[in-house]
């Protein structure tokens, strides 16, 4: 509406004023034009300054005179616009059609995004016509890549992915040899690379090369639900009770309840009910599940289609978890005989995933060892060397005072959290904490919580109700029941324990997730938990947990006791490092697209390997096998890397294997998928910001569907390659003549006002 206005008045769109440089052209001589517009001002200012005894009245029709002889001298010195304007059929454009999924979205009136590049730039199209008399046009179909098209009609608009950025470098690699006025990038901007288009746009900048982007579609969708980020571990062990956090988002059904279902091949092993917030706004679920089948599971997680929905694709996430059939060795070292390691071990006996080696002292250098590898297997006590403690993924400490360790030793305990990345889990007791004498001890700095320099001048005792904090309430390690709000109640109906150590502080940046109400010193900390290096410690000074299994209050079918003690076993191992650890970059590509494979070796002692060999056995989903070799990151010490890619679609496996001094040094095992994706579908709107940026930082500029009809016009005037001079005039613009009839206009009222006519 605006652009049209401004035509009307000014008899040009404004982008040719943008770009053009105003001069006079006037063919009589300019003196003669200025002599005779002073005579002609001197004439009115005479004719109105006579004696007449209202002089403010007279100088304000002095004014309008004047005013109305400047605008037609203006017009008398014959005002151009001098333009540059490309010379018709001198000059290539290139149009660059998007081509991928989303285009299939409806959310046009009565069309999709399809109809709209069919309607605007077909064959007989509303553009096309117009583009074809200036330019020689040169076609694009882009999605991950560009490649040259006849036309629109050879568009499927089947593309999973979009790049903008290698989209616009390869159409302006093709036209580098030809006179280029552009390149109009008609797409949704749904740009799911990884890459940013800086870099591609400084180029074009630089090589004069605007872009002309189109938008199709509407910035938001007024009828959608869509999944945002899963947050799921990438390997957990079998059996392994998890909370996955499923962000959902949506507009046009705020308040209404759903469900959130996640399937493992089709069958439902997990659901959530969720309120859905504002529009825009994410709310997210919680929903547990249990990892009960061993290998890599492909984990969908999905919405209902809701009525009336424009996009359904955007309901469903998939996410890749490798479940890990295998045992995790936890060392539990207790100084004295005592209820909790019976029952701890009850506990965890019968997880076929754990294995907790226990070390119990019965007297002095005499201990009892359970569940032990091996008749030498700790047979001289507790581990004297770190490549034999770094063997664990787990220590517990007991009811041991620190005296009974060598300095060296507590060096260990602190270096297996920190260095080798285990976990560390610190029970109360009567020699534990700072009855224990840790404090300032380098295991007084793994824990989570602060510890005193001395005990208390007379015994510490309490019993303790314990509560979870906010954190704990929602916390995978303290679910004691199938749903969080039955764990809560849980929680209250448990009986007390006991205390004999008093923590009431912890660290900066440790979390509590159980307390019990103290003094008023603060409550009793019941367990905290902190990332600490590498690995992560946690605190839980109580002595006599076995009373959530024996008490009266208990029933003896209660399987609390055994669901707490799993979990806190499987938290402290949960993502503690082999000697061998891959990632990769991503865990689903498509086909052809590259995926990093990144491998960190350590030594015995988990100190970073860099003259180790580490090879990767890719084996696709055929079963055909291909070896790759790592290379040594120069820039992380014990750090290798590779780069796969998949060349069919499938599961792929990758294992890998390190030797050092011709000796195996350990492996490990990664997946990842390759196929189409859904990812077109997501944050689904025109990204008008995006292609804003795009048009600006190239010198072009952007168009909506209201705006696209002047884009052939505009290209005259804005577009680069040979072009030609062209003046246009100005002073028979509309608004001059307007302006001088309306300032006559004025004046005249004004003397008929005033008497003077």
């Amino acid at each position: 509406m605006f652009e049209r206005l401004f035509e009307l008045l000014f008899k040009y769109r404004p982008v040719v004023f943008q770009q053009g440089e105003f001069a006079f052209g006037a063919s009589w001589p300019v003196a003669l034009i200025v002599v005779l517009g002073a005579a002609a001002a001197g004439v009115a200012v005479a004719g109105y300054l006579r004696p007449s005894g209202e002089s403010r009245r007279a100088w304000v029709l002095v004014a309008l005179r004047l005013a109305a002889l400047g605008v037609i001298l203006l017009a008398l010195l014959r005002p151009v616009l001098v333009v540059k304007a490309v010379e018709p059929q001198q000059n290539f454009l290139g149009i660059l059609l998007d081509d991928t999924r989303s285009m299939q979205i409806a959310d046009g009136e009565g069309e999709d995004r399809r109809a709209m590049v069919r309607r605007l730039f077909g064959a007989a199209g509303d553009l096309t016509p117009a583009l074809a008399e200036r330019f020689t046009l040169r076609w694009f179909r882009f999605d991950s890549s560009a490649s040259r098209v006849s036309g629109p009609e050879a568009l499927t608009f089947d593309g999973t992915r979009t790049d903008l950025a290698e989209a616009l470098g390869q159409a302006r690699t093709e036209l580098a040899g030809v006179p280029l006025s552009g390149l109009v990038l008609v797409t949704d901007g749904a740009d799911n690379a990884e890459r940013a288009v800086s870099d591609t746009l400084r180029a074009l900048g630089a090589g004069a090369v605007p872009v002309f982007t189109v938008g199709l579609g509407r910035e938001a969708l007024d009828r959608d639900v869509q999944l945002g980020r899963v947050q799921a571990p990438r390997r957990v062990l079998k059996d392994a009770s998890l909370l996955v956090d499923v962000v959902v988002s949506q507009s046009g059904y705020a308040g209404q309840r759903v469900p959130v279902l996640v399937e493992d091949e089709g069958k439902v092993i997990g659901s959530a009910d969720v309120v859905l917030a504002g529009d825009g706004e994410p709310v997210t679920a919680r929903i547990p599940i249990t990892a009960a089948e061993a290998g890599p599971r492909v984990l969908r997680f999905r919405v209902p289609a809701q009525p009336g929905e424009m996009v359904t694709q955007n309901n469903a996430r998939e996410t890749l978890v490798v479940v890990e059939d295998r045992r995790e060795k936890v060392l539990y070292i207790e100084g004295e005989p005592r209820f909790e390691v019976k029952f701890i071990r009850r506990a965890v006996m019968d997880d076929k995933n754990l294995q907790v080696s226990i070390l119990q002292r019965t007297a002095e250098n005499k201990f009892l060892r359970l569940a032990v590898d091996n008749a030498e297997d700790l047979a001289g006590g507790f581990p004297k060397t770190r490549d034999e403690l770094f063997r664990y993924h787990g220590l517990v400490l007991g009811s041991v005072e620190a005296s009974f360790f060598t300095p060296d030793q507590l060096r260990m305990i602190a270096d297996f959290v920190s260095v080798r990345g285990g976990g560390l889990l610190a029970l109360g007791g009567r020699r534990a904490f700072a009855e224990g004498a840790y404090a300032d001890t380098p295991v007084a700095e793994a824990l989570p919580v602060l510890i005193d320099a001395a005990p208390p001048a007379e015994p510490f005792f309490a019993e303790v109700k314990v509560q979870p904090t906010r954190a704990g309430a929602s916390h995978a390690a303290t679910q004691i029941a199938p749903t969080e709000a039955a764990s809560l109640e849980r929680w209250q109906a448990l009986p007390p324990l006991t205390a004999v150590n008093r923590i009431r502080r912890a660290k900066p940046g440790a979390t509590v997730l159980l307390t019990a109400p103290g003094d008023r010193d603060g409550d009793q900390i019941v367990l905290a938990y902190q990332r600490y290096g590498a690995g992560k410690s946690i605190a839980l000074p109580v002595q006599d947990s076995w009373l959530w299994q024996m008490h009266a209050d208990v029933p003896f079918e209660d399987q609390t006791h055994e669901t707490l003690w799993r979990r806190l076993m499987r938290w402290l191992v949960d993502d503690v490092p082999d000697r061998v650890t891959t990632t990769l970059t991503e865990d689903h590509v498509e086909v052809g697209q590259a995926v990093d494979l990144f491998a960190a070796v350590r030594d015995e002692t988990f100190g970073q390997v860099n003259d180790g060999r580490v090879t990767a056995t890719v084996i696709g989903p055929d079963g055909a096998e291909s070896t790759v070799p790592l290379d040594w990151s120069i820039e992380r010490d014990g750090e290798y890397s590779a780069r796969i890619v998949p060349e069919a679609p499938g599961l792929y496996e990758v294992k890998v294997g390190a030797e050092r001094d011709g000796k195996p040094a350990g492996g490990d095992v990664a997946w990842f998928r390759s196929g189409p994706s859904d990812g077109e579908y997501f944050d689904a709107g025109m990204r008008a910001p995006l292609l804003r940026r795009i048009a600006e930082e190239t010198g072009g500029r952007f168009y909506d569907q209201d705006t696209i009809g002047s884009l052939p016009e505009d290209l005259r005037y804005t577009g680069a390659g040979v072009t030609v001079v062209e003046e246009k005039d100005l002073w028979d613009m509309p608004a001059l003549l307007a302006l001088v009839v309306i300032l006559l206009g004025v004046e005249w009222t004004l003397r008929r006002r005033w008497g003077l006519a």
